[in-house]
């Protein structure tokens, strides 16, 4: 640091989360739309929320024992973390860390991970409970800009400052409150005297991770305890209710590995008719059983879940030029196998504007070559997000499948509110073993051989439930403030540059799904989008 105020010639100052540090995110292969939504939300939870608890942070990798000692090797944004030591060395730079996190949970284990780093700020900066003039701010935004602002009239002899953030929409926030002070700055009564300073606001890849599922799932879980707890003990606000995770099962198929859907999507794909380059979603991942949750009487036909099946590829076919799709037959050909397609279908890629459901139109199909006839195992199983909602009261687990369910029936007993994440009867839908049944549920299914055809519910059975998806990216993200706002667009949707020198400012480890969130700062302009079977979600 400069030895005075008046040796601070320029001011960098470093986003923590996703711009500095790869945080992680809801993971939106475990959560629907709405659930990632509430889970940032400050306001679902009593004791507040995944950007509100220092334990989610904490878990980051392989949690903080064994982290600490390797510093979080691997999730830092390097090309960031490298700027942020030519700060340190440079003589007359002011170096700031400033985040939103709130100061009381967060200060002692993000100044533990800096140390690990050797990342020694001459600030580090988190939000408080209150200003030093006894003010509440109303967001993250609101209180960075207090503080740049107290930043820039302490140190009156620099001439620069430098910003480093991931978020768009603060980007351009920073950038209009620079714009504006400076403005303020030349007016005939200016705030402060001193001159105008160059603001540069860098604009930095987003730089996001999720946390192993398992550990994640756990976490949320532990949130949810101490919610329910706080709730049982009426000490929550008037109207809060307590929470459970539940499922929702989109489909049970013949669900295939990922490298049986690179080898399938080289094999068919890449000489198919009509191909347009770079327009089409590549799926090939399973072959429908039926799009939702299955009965027992249909998991009995098909060995139950966990049963591997082995198939041939026997035909392809392109619909309407945005259809690309493969017939298939069991191995061996007397399998007993079911399906509510009216044959064995994987779709293998959809174009603009095309829908799985599409398949089952199908009349023409192209035999393929022996070269081409390939053979792979598919796995029984279920397509499944998991969902935070109230308890309900007496809900079969059948019932809890669907979201909405407002089933009144007798209350349940405290043993019921807490869920141990290792214990695989506690948590039915991430395991195997018989599934809960609808009530009434006929079991009129006939099985599908290859000699036999098939009888039963037509593919027309998508329909019926393809609306009811969900999106990975729900209307409610929240890192901060109060519900009702929203952070940023998808990941992969900025165009910014990254750090310094034409860096990409990207970093940290691959991460299971897209780096999606938003901040309370952040107003979101989209609802909820389409979820189908192909979309999202973890195989069980």
């Amino acid at each position: 640091m400069p030895a005075g105020v008046q040796q601070v010639k320029s001011i960098h100052v470093y986003d923590f989360d996703n711009t500095l540090f790869a945080s992680p995110l809801p993971n939106k292969q475990v959560w629907n739309g709405p659930t990632i939504g509430q889970l940032q939300s400050p306001d679902v939870f009593v004791n507040g929320g995944w950007w509100h608890d220092a334990s989610i942070l904490a878990a980051t990798g392989e949690g903080v024992e064994k982290e600490e000692p390797r510093a979080w090797e691997g999730w830092w944004n390097d090309q960031i973390a490298t700027l942020v030591e030519l700060s340190m060395e440079q003589k007359d730079a002011l170096t700031v860390l400033l985040t939103g996190r709130s100061e009381g949970p967060f200060a002692d284990l993000i100044k533990r991970m800096l140390k690990s780093k050797n990342l020694d700020f001459d600030m580090i900066c988190l939000k408080p409970a209150v200003g030093p003039q006894n003010q509440k701010f109303a967001n993250t935004m609101s209180f960075k800009q207090e503080l740049l602002r107290d930043l820039v009239y302490t140190y009156k002899e620099a001439d620069e400052i430098r910003v480093y953030e991931d978020r768009p929409k603060h980007t351009k926030a920073f950038r209009d409150f620079f714009t504006a002070f400076n403005k303020a700055l030349l007016s005939p009564e200016p705030p402060v005297e001193r001159k105008t300073i160059t603001a540069e606001v860098v604009q930095v890849a987003e730089n996001a991770t999720s946390l192993d599922p398992v550990t994640e799932v756990a976490e949320v879980q532990r949130l949810i305890n101490a919610h329910n707890t706080l709730v049982k003990a009426r000490q929550a606000p008037p109207g809060v209710k307590p929470y459970q995770i539940k499922r929702t099962v989109f489909f049970t198929g013949y669900l295939l590995e990922p490298h049986v859907t690179e080898q399938l999507s080289a094999a068919l794909l890449n000489n198919l008719p009509n191909r347009p380059e770079g327009e089409i979603r590549i799926l090939a991942n399973s072959i429908l059983i039926t799009p939702r949750p299955a009965s027992q009487s249909i998991l009995d036909k098909v060995g139950g879940i966990g049963k591997v099946q082995r198939w041939r590829v026997t035909g392809t076919a392109l619909f309407e030029n945005r259809l690309w799709a493969a017939r298939v037959s069991p191995v061996p050909p007397n399998s007993r196998i079911y399906t509510e397609n009216p044959t064995p279908t994987i779709v293998l890629a959809l174009g603009r504007g095309a829908k799985p459901i599409d398949a089952g139109r199908i009349q023409n199909w192209q035999p393929v070559s022996d070269d081409k006839a390939l053979e792979f195992d598919s796995t029984v199983g279920e397509k499944v997000l998991l969902r935070l909602e109230d308890e309900r009261r007496g809900e079969s687990e059948y019932e809890s499948y669907f979201p909405g369910s407002r089933k009144r029936a007798r209350p349940r007993g405290n043993e019921d509110m807490d869920l141990d994440v290792n214990d695989k009867n506690a948590f039915p839908a991430l395991g195997s073993g018989n599934r809960p049944q609808p009530p009434s549920q006929p079991a009129a299914h006939n099985n599908h051989n290859n000699s036999g055809g098939h009888q039963g519910q037509s593919y027309a059975g998508y329909n019926r439930d393809d609306n009811r998806r969900f999106s990975g990216n729900g209307p409610q993200q929240y890192r901060g403030g109060y519900q009702g706002r929203g952070r940023g667009g998808p990941y992969g949707g900025r165009s910014g540059r990254g750090g310094r020198g034409g860096h990409s400012g990207r970093g940290g480890r691959p991460r299971p799904g897209q780096g999606q969130y938003k901040s309370l700062d952040d107003m979101s302009d989209k609802g909820p989008g389409g979820f189908g079977y192909d979309d999202g979600g973890y195989p069980y």
